[in-house]
C-alpha cells in the first residue's frame, strides 16, 4: 500500500485564491535541505530532505507543496521541536513505514501546529490544533485509526495547503525545485 508518486514542479502553499502561503511515535531517507531562516534568530529544521507533494482539495484544485519528510524514527522523534520557523517548507510530513494508530505529542515544540492525517491510499482521515508544550509530561493527541503519513504546519495553515475533509495526498522523494 504506498502512496502514489507524483513528479510536479513546486510551489510554496495554495488556496482558494492561488495565494503562496507541523509529535511523533513510530525508515531510511537522508538528510538536509538548504534553507535560511527569515529571521537570523530562527530555528529550522534541519536534518531532514524538502520532497514536493500534490494536495488535491475536494473541488479538485491541485496544490503543489514542499514539506519538510520525516521518514526515520529518529527524524519522527523530533520532528519540530525547538523549530520557530519552517524556512522553505511548508510543513512537516511524517511517514511511516506501515499504517498506524497512536499519539502524537508538543514536547519541546514551541510553535502551534495543525496536523492532518492521511491513510496509504492518500485519503484525508482527519486533523485537529496542537498547543505548544515544554513541561513534562505533556498531553497526547491521539490520531485516526491506520494512518500512514501525518503532515504537521503551522496552526491555522491546513486551508491555505488544501487540506481538508475530501482533500488526498500524494508524497514524492523528489526534491523541492
Amino acid at each position: 500500500m504506498a502512496l502514489v508518486l507524483v513528479a510536479a514542479a513546486t510551489a510554496s502553499g495554495c488556496s482558494s485564491d492561488d495565494v503562496a502561503a507541523p509529535v511523533p511515535a513510530a525508515s531510511d531517507a537522508p538528510a538536509t535541505a538548504p534553507t535560511g531562516p527569515a529571521d537570523p534568530d530562527d530555528v529550522v529544521p534541519e536534518g531532514y530532505d524538502l520532497v514536493q507533494a500534490t494536495i488535491t482539495d475536494a473541488d479538485g484544485t491541485e496544490c503543489e507543496v514542499c514539506l519538510w519528510l520525516a521518514a526515520t524514527d529518529d527524524q519522527r522523534r523530533s520532528g519540530l521541536m525547538f523549530v520557530t520557523d519552517l524556512g522553505a517548507g511548508d510543513g512537516m510530513a511524517f511517514r511511516y513505514p506501515a499504517p498506524r494508530t497512536g499519539n502524537f505529542w508538543m514536547k519541546n515544540t514551541v510553535l502551534p501546529l495543525s496536523i492532518a492525517f492521511f491513510a496509504a491510499d492518500g485519503a484525508y482521515l482527519d486533523a485537529f490544533d496542537m498547543e505548544p508544550c515544554t513541561d513534562d509530561p505533556c498531553p497526547t493527541y491521539p490520531t485516526p485509526r491506520d494512518f500512514l503519513i501525518a503532515i504537521e504546519t503551522v496552526e491555522g495553515d491546513l486551508p491555505a495547503l488544501g487540506i481538508g475533509p475530501g482533500s488526498t495526498l500524494e508524497l514524492t522523494e523528489l526534491p523541492c525545485e
